[in-house]
């Protein structure tokens, strides 16, 4: 839904519905393979062949053109070389930043994740749109003026 919402202000013209396919089969993939804290040091948010090898087991259940169309559209999201593939990502990197302004830091409380750790993982999100990055940025700001993010 937040997609819905926000497309419009991505930083280029987007394909919406490829972006929700994006995002939903990013999910999915998180999912099945489990999903990598984006502040673990040990794996770096990177569980790339984790994920790879959920997209080529669920999808393969599907008819071959339609497994390819799915994981390729999976592909795209992680490389994060075109338009929609920055705007999903953007999405995933800006909705738990919602999740965790919200109740009392969250998971940056709960892992004493420090500002500039936050800082230099979220700023991606300016690369599908400048507009909810700064949106963002003010998030972060009011979030270490709260004290629920530690600078």
């Amino acid at each position: 839904m937040m997609t819905l919402v926000l497309a419009g202000h991505a930083n280029e013209s987007i394909d919406v519905l490829k972006v929700l396919k994006m995002v939903l089969i990013h999910d999915l993939m998180e999912i099945d393979a489990g999903d990598t804290f984006i502040y673990d040091t040990a794996k770096n948010h990177t569980n790339t062949d984790e994920e790879r090898l959920a997209a080529q087991r669920i999808f393969g259940l599907l008819p071959q053109e339609q497994a390819q169309d799915f994981i390729a559209v999976w592909e795209e999201f992680e490389e994060g070389q075109t338009a929609e593939a920055r705007f999903a990502r953007t999405m995933d990197r800006f909705e738990p930043l919602l999740q965790n302004a919200s109740n009392q830091g969250g998971t940056w409380a709960e892992f004493n994740v420090p500002y500039d750790k936050v800082y230099a993982k979220k700023k991606a999100i300016a690369n599908g749109s400048t507009t909810i990055w700064a949106y963002a940025e003010s998030l972060l700001n009011e979030s270490v003026e709260k004290g629920i993010l530690k600078k």
